[in-house]
């Protein structure tokens, strides 16, 4: 069975990664409004009854924003470790399960992996989902690229990769001093450079498709972000997931891409921070 992926929303506005297929399926954060993850699925034709679980990576509000209500309105178990539970969402008690870092859970035919990563929080960790023998990386708010980052890489046949600012824009944009800091010190974002660096020197043969994820709204756009990836791309497709609205459905088969077309209405008016 195909493995479909889909960004349900991606920024600092909210982040919400669907991976899987119309039985099994995980989501990697909540950070959008249950509402809006429910019109988002509906609009792509794809059941909430097939999200079996929901993987957490940190406790930043852009993440966790509409777990609780989602899980507890489903009844959905969330995978977040003891730190993150301690500053994150609340959750009813036997919907919480603990996860360790490089330790494969098994949920249904779908089987995820956590691993640590750099980001300015409690216990950061990013995730690879693999079912049917393809793999499908999250890889947001990394704050450099370690080793983890660069092992899980390697294992996987599309991803959803941070390309979070454009260094040009950052130092001369209007963000203050210790924001700029912040974003580029090794714990907060990848910036363009860091990522496409990641790309060139360690992608695999697999690797099919790039969706291009957390871009900042004032220190990056789409259209730069996605220019300087083409030109590395090769034969791997390359994408940007929206702030303001889910991306169509891609599904991986047999190590190709498969753009299903499935398009969302649009949303206009969301704000961010960066």
């Amino acid at each position: 069975m195909d493995v479909n992926f889909v960004s349900l929303n991606s920024g600092s506005n909210g982040n919400c990664y669907y991976v899987g297929n119309n039985i099994d399926a995980v989501l990697v954060d909540v950070g959008i409004a249950c509402r809006e993850v429910e019109k988002r699925m509906k609009q792509l034709g794809l059941a909430i009854q097939s999200v079996k679980a929901i993987f957490v990576s940190h406790e930043h509000g852009d993440h966790i924003k509409g777990v609780s209500t989602l899980a507890n309105k489903y009844k959905i178990p969330v995978y977040i470790t003891d730190a993150t539970k301690k500053n994150g969402p609340i959750l009813i008690n036997h919907l919480s399960k603990n996860f360790v870092a490089d330790t494969p859970i098994a949920i249904g035919s779908i089987t995820v992996t956590a691993f640590a990563k750099q980001h300015d929080a409690i216990d950061p960790h990013s995730f690879i989902i693999t079912q049917n023998n393809i793999t499908v990386g999250v890889f947001t708010d990394i704050g450099s690229v370690c080793q983890n980052v660069i092992t899980y890489f390697k294992q996987c046949h599309a991803i959803f990769l941070e390309a979070n600012y454009d260094e040009a824009m950052l130092l001369n944009g209007t963000y203050p001093t210790h924001l700029k800091n912040r974003i580029k010190d090794g714990q907060g974002h990848l910036s363009n450079k860091q990522a496409l660096e990641l790309f060139i020197n360690h992608r695999p043969t697999c690797m099919s498709h790039v969706m291009l994820a957390h871009l900042s709204k004032e220190n990056n756009t789409p259209e730069l972000a996605k220019n300087i990836f083409t030109q590395a791309a090769n034969n791997t497709t390359i994408t940007v997931a929206s702030r303001y609205e889910a991306t169509p459905i891609f599904t991986v088969k047999n190590n190709g891409i498969k753009n299903n077309k499935v398009q969302p209405k649009s949303r206009t008016n969301q704000l961010s921070l960066f």
